[in-house]
Formats: C-alpha cells, sequence, structure tokens
C-alpha cells in the first residue's frame, strides 16, 4: 500500500462520517508530493494521518483547512518531525469499555484486568463508569458511555473489578498535564464530547492510578499476569492496539496469551487478527472486530459507539 493510499483510505473510510475535517486533511495530503515525500523519511510507524494530525494539534497547528495545514506543516517540520519520531498513538478512548462491557459481565466474577497497549489505563476501568444502551442506562455518575447495541440484550450489572494493571511501551500519567495535553491532541477536531469525556475518565483514574509497566505485550507479557490475585478471573485484552505491532509479532502475542489461564478479548479491526469467515458489518463505516478467546462476536465501532452482535 502506497503512503498516498494509506491517506486516501484514512479520509474515505476512517474519517469519512466522523471527522470531516480529517477527512479533508487526509484526502489532501494523498495528493501532495512536497508532503508525502517529506513522511516518506520518517520510519514505517510514524507515517500514520493520526499521528501527524494529533502533533499538528499538540503544536498549536492549524487542522481544518487542508491549505493552511499544508503551509503550517512546511514551515515547522523540523519542529513536527522531531515530535513524531518521539511519539506515538495513544488514543485511550474510555468510551470503548461499552462494547467490553458485554463480554466482560458475562464472564466469572470477580475480574482481574490486564491491558496490553494500556496508554493511560482508562479503559481499566469499566466499573467505575456509566453506561446508555438505548432507554438503559446501567451505573451512575460520569461519565456515561453511548452505544447502540444491536444483536445482543445490554448487560444488566457492572462488572466486578479486583484488580487492574495494564502494560505499554510508554505509559501515559493521568495526573501528568503534558501526558492528558497528548491524549487531548489525538482527540479528533469535531470530536468536543469525546474531549470533555477524556478529562472525566482521567479525574476517575487519577483518583485510584492503575498499576501501569512499560514493556513489550510478548516479552513482559507473562510476568505481570502473574501479577494478577488468584481467585479472580485474568483478562487479557486490548483495543485498536495490534495494528501497531507488525505480524509476525501479532502471532508471538495470540501465541503467548493463549497459554494464559483466564481469557483474551481483542477489539481490534478485521485485517489485523484474522478469522475464518465473518459477516458483513452493516454500513460504509470502518469496523473493529469483538473477539473473546479467538472466537469473532461483534462489530464494533471504533470509538465504542455502536456494537452490532452476530456471536
Amino acid at each position: 500500500m502506497t503512503l498516498s493510499s494509506i491517506y486516501a483510505d484514512f479520509g474515505a473510510h476512517e474519517a469519512s462520517g466522523v471527522s470531516p475535517a480529517y477527512e479533508r486533511l487526509a484526502s489532501a495530503v494523498s495528493r501532495d508530493d512536497e508532503l508525502l515525500a517529506l513522511l516518506g523519511r520518517l520510519p514505517l510507524a510514524k507515517r500514520q494521518p493520526n499521528l501527524l494530525f494529533g502533533v499538528v494539534r499538540l503544536l498549536g497547528g492549524p487542522v481544518e483547512d487542508p491549505g493552511a495545514f499544508r503551509d503550517h506543516v512546511l514551515a515547522n517540520w523540523p519542529a513536527i518531525e522531531a515530535e513524531i519520531r518521539v511519539r506515538a498513538t495513544q488514543t485511550n478512548e474510555a468510551g470503548r469499555c461499552a462494547v467490553l462491557l458485554p463480554v466482560l459481565a458475562a464472564l466469572p466474577q470477580p475480574l482481574a484486568l490486564l491491558e496490553v497497549g494500556a496508554s493511560a489505563g482508562l479503559c481499566l476501568y469499566p466499573d467505575r463508569y456509566a453506561y446508555r444502551y438505548g432507554d438503559l442506562v446501567l451505573g451512575a455518575g460520569e461519565p456515561v458511555l453511548e452505544c447502540a447495541v444491536t444483536g445482543v440484550t445490554p448487560p444488566d450489572r457492572l462488572p466486578e473489578v479486583v484488580w487492574r494493571a495494564g502494560l505499554d511501551l510508554n505509559p501515559l500519567d493521568v495526573t501528568d498535564a503534558a501526558d492528558v495535553a497528548w491524549l487531548d491532541a489525538l482527540i479528533w477536531p469535531e470530536h468536543t464530547h469525546r474531549r470533555v469525556r477524556l478529562r472525566v475518565a482521567a479525574a476517575v483514574a487519577a483518583a485510584d492510578p492503575p498499576l501501569l509497566v512499560r514493556g513489550d505485550l510478548v516479552d513482559d507479557l507473562p510476568a505481570l499476569a502473574a501479577r494478577a490475585p488468584a481467585g479472580a478471573t485474568l483478562v487479557v485484552f486490548h483495543t485498536s492496539v495490534l495494528y501497531q505491532v507488525p505480524a509476525p509479532r501479532r502471532q508471538a502475542f495470540a501465541d503467548v496469551v493463549r497459554g494464559l489461564p483466564g481469557h483474551w478479548i481483542a477489539n481490534e479491526a478485521p485485517e489485523v487478527l484474522p478469522y475464518d469467515a465473518l459477516p458483513e458489518p452493516t454500513g460504509g463505516a470502518l469496523h473493529n472486530v469483538l473477539a473473546l478467546d479467538g472466537t469473532p462476536l461483534a462489530w464494533t465501532r471504533s470509538h465504542g459507539q455502536a456494537i452490532d452482535w452476530f456471536g
């Protein structure tokens, strides 16, 4: 896949109908030889649209108008490039807990949660958030995570979590303003509700910070999993993380996690973890596949806003 087609595909599928600003930017970048040449000098993992757009936002650049964006990037490329090289896309969307909840609530309780690619660990608090599935409201307080559900009855209880830990190459600290600013910059421009949700979820996590360990998802997972308390169901999970991991390493991770006690929940794009057969998703928007122990169960939207159960 060429760099041009990566940006064109991002605009046409990921950003379409979700972020008009990023749809415009991605389309413009895909046709801009000068910008593509600059991006082409970066390591492969650093060329992705979300990373470029997030860094420009973090540094105060314009992302609404493609022309102004282009001028800003060309004029400030050394600073932008330096930031891109030390950053990674670590979107920590608490809303994804809404699509994990039907699986988490159905597992033997209590749970010991271990998130791979945890970022700041906001998805480690599914028991502390409130949810709205259509007319059903579950839990109390803020944030309230809204999710459209088809094909399955929403859960009627919150999970009981007795241990929570995260593994990440670069854990972020919700009590650090600079780390929260990066999480904010990764939220797409029009998504004011997600920005508000980030702040509220970060306050929940900061009141009882999770155990976050800097480490590799293959080499360091068994040791962290061994720290889970006896008598709790270990649940290793990840959402929109493995696309950043080379394919051979993904397979090594899958082999390791299958060898652990407990359960494995994956919520990733369909090409990231291949499954034998999947029904067609409804609509043209980008979807992830929610799977339990390697069995696909549902299509989900990337920020947790919808779940379409087929399992």
